[in-house]
């Protein structure tokens, strides 16, 4: 008797699970929206409301597309035609716009992202596409730094990365101690960067001196 509680548990929880990790329909989606919307006090059946849950599905497609992006397919072209170059690669002020996993309500900052390559290079836009497919997703910016490094990182093997945020949060800004124009920075350095302060400094340096 025992053992078939037990699968039938089993069995239970297994389909919990597997329902808990199907992707909802786009229709489930949208009548979740009017259930928000009318959680919140208003009618989602009133004239200005009626095709708001379709916009807003829509809308979540662009915001979160970095959940079906794939960094590796990125940054795998690279260009090696680069004569004897083996020095710091800087792409600053990459705009970004990303969400906060902790009230989904938006942060928007710039990224600036450095590294040393070896023998290749890989496209600037591809860097500035690396940003972006991490913050199109539910993110903290501490994480958001290190899946931002660990891409570069990992695909390229370079000899060194250098990744700093400066980011402006909504949930700070909008709600709760509601300090608006607070900045945050993140940092993270990998391999020369790490090892060598003077690296790091030069890319300080680098990333504050030249501003006009």
């Amino acid at each position: 008797m025992d053992a078939v509680l037990k699968s039938l548990m089993r069995s239970a929880q297994s389909e919990s699970e597997a329902a808990a990790s199907r992707r909802p329909s786009r229709e489930e989606a949208e009548a979740a929206v009017r259930t928000l919307i009318a959680w919140a006090g208003d009618d989602p059946a009133r004239e200005g409301l009626l095709d708001t849950p379709k916009r807003v599905v829509r809308a979540y497609e662009e915001l979160y597309s970095g959940y079906s992006a794939d960094s590796e397919k990125i940054l795998d072209r690279t260009f090696g035609e680069i004569g004897n170059f083996d020095d710091m690669v800087l792409v600053r002020d990459i705009e970004f716009y990303s969400h906060c996993e902790h009230h989904m309500v938006p942060f928007v900052g710039r990224a600036h992202v450095a590294y040393f390559p070896v023998e290749r290079v890989v496209g600037l836009s591809k860097i500035a596409r690396i940003v972006d497919l991490f913050a199109r997703r539910l993110q903290t910016q501490e994480h958001l730094t290190s899946q931002i490094i660990t891409a570069m990182d990992e695909t390229l093997k370079p000899r060194g990365v250098a990744v700093l945020i400066e980011a402006e949060h909504m949930c700070m800004a909008m709600r709760g101690v509601r300090k608006h124009g607070a900045s945050t920075v993140t940092t993270q350095f990998t391999g020369i960067f790490r090892d060598d302060p003077q690296e790091q400094v030069r890319f300080m340096t680098l990333l504050r001196g030249m501003r006009p």
